[in-house]
């Protein structure tokens, strides 16, 4: 049985009297507005989901709900939160605290990595909800040209190999942005590093793998990447890598799921031809060295209730039912975010409409978050600044410089 055909189970109602609750959102397809709907009326009257809508970017989002809990705004009871910005909420006193049983519930089944992406200070601070991930996509037909076999894992030396000798290109996130920060996280990650290896909410204490051999090693990666790009590379987001892939040069491209239904999508509107997708292969996110598992993208949203919510218990009711297995897998289906319960990859509506479901949730798997600090937004804003352009990226010099970079601005030196 579906788990989207099925009606939103327990742990939605509760009694609480009819509390009118407002869930501010990221911005989505409107899937996040039909679960509050949903819950809604599963409730029995127990209370009310509004939505509230956040700006498009992350950083904006951060800026507005930061702003107004510092000023202990009670009429934020939900928030759709960004993993890298749980440890800044949580350490603040913005979060309230997840009680222990609704802890044990929606941890139940669900994936390490948005687990781990939920926590600060070895609490669970956050309830997972959706749990995104990149993955390798190939164009099949370059790909066994170039004598790739794509159901082993690839490195991505392999890669610009590969589309050396094709002459094609890979699609990659090269733009002064968050996605850069991303791309970096993973490719240390994957070497067996982190960008953080000794944390403190001390800004002076805090000691970074910038320039550990790891940190060398991806940048040597993005370096040698970065001479098989598209021409706008150093612009290039997610929705324009997706773009070289379905219409440019790219035939290989590292991207978060969306960039499969977004191909169906053209397809059906006329603008793409259906040879396009069906070109399309995926797998692993790439191996930084040929021996050591790689360390994908994690990104997603997490459900917070609000510390200066007066409605803090039918909140939390509220989430349970919002980050249902059942929500989860709708949500997945309507809207393109996989979830980061197990349980949504065996439900029929999921697997149909996307295919690749079982090779996110193993990316999943092994998927890490970006450095989990209260100062995410200075070590993130240094990395963007030195590391862009990638093709100026110096493996000898650019980490070293980036960790100086930091540093300074942590110990309160410099701006960025």
């Amino acid at each position: 049985m579906s788990f989207v055909a099925a009606s939103v189970l327990s742990g939605c109602g509760g009694g609480t009297g009819g509390s009118t609750l407002v869930w501010y959102t990221n911005p989505d397809s409107g899937g996040q507005a039909e679960i509050a709907r949903l819950c809604t009326e599963e409730s029995g009257g127990a209370y009310r989901i509004e939505t509230s809508q956040l700006p498009r970017e992350a950083s904006q989002q951060r800026e507005q709900l930061i702003r107004r809990l510092a000023a202990n705004d009670s009429s934020i009871d939900l928030m759709s939160l960004d993993p890298p910005f749980i440890p800044e909420f949580a350490q603040a006193g913005f979060l309230a605290p997840v009680p222990d049983g609704v802890a044990d519930r929606v941890t139940e089944d669900v994936v390490q990595s948005a687990i781990d992406g939920a926590m600060w200070d070895d609490e669970l601070v956050a309830l997972p909800f959706w749990a995104n991930t990149q993955l390798l996509w190939f164009k099949k037909s370059v790909a066994e040209a170039a004598g790739l076999d794509m159901d082993q894992p690839v490195t991505w030396d392999q890669l610009v190999d590969a589309a050396e000798q094709q002459g094609t290109t890979i699609a990659a996130q090269g733009a002064r942005a968050e996605s850069l920060t991303v791309w970096l996280n993973a490719l240390i990650e994957s070497a067996g590093g982190s960008i953080i290896e000794e944390n403190s909410t001390d800004p002076e204490q805090i000691q970074l793998g910038l320039a550990s051999d790891a940190g060398i090693r991806a940048a040597e990666v993005m370096r040698r990447v970065a001479e098989v790009t598209p021409p706008a590379f150093s612009t290039a987001n997610e929705d324009a890598n997706a773009t070289d892939f379905e219409q440019g040069d790219a035939a290989f491209m590292v991207n978060w799921p969306f960039v499969y239904p977004r191909a169906l999508g053209a397809v059906e509107a006329g603008t793409l031809d259906p040879s396009v997708p069906e070109d399309y292969g995926w797998a692993l996110y790439p191996r930084v060295d040929e021996d050591e598992e790689s360390a994908p993208p994690l990104g997603g949203i997490n459900i917070a209730v609000g510390a200066f919510s007066e409605k803090v218990d039918a909140a939390y009711e509220a989430a349970e039912c919002i980050v249902s297995a059942e929500n989860q897998a709708r949500y997945f289906v309507s809207d393109g975010n996989p979830a980061a319960h197990r349980a949504a990859y065996e439900d029929e509506d999921v697997l149909e409409a996307f295919p690749q479901a079982p090779l996110i949730r193993d990316s999943l798997e092994l998927a890490a978050p970006r450095p989990q600090t209260v100062y995410y937004n200075e070590v993130s804003g240094g990395i963007q600044r030195e590391y862009h352009p990638v093709s100026t990226i110096d493996p000898e010099r650019t980490p070293e410089s980036a960790a100086e970079l930091i540093s300074a601005v942590l110990r309160g030196e410099q701006l960025l």
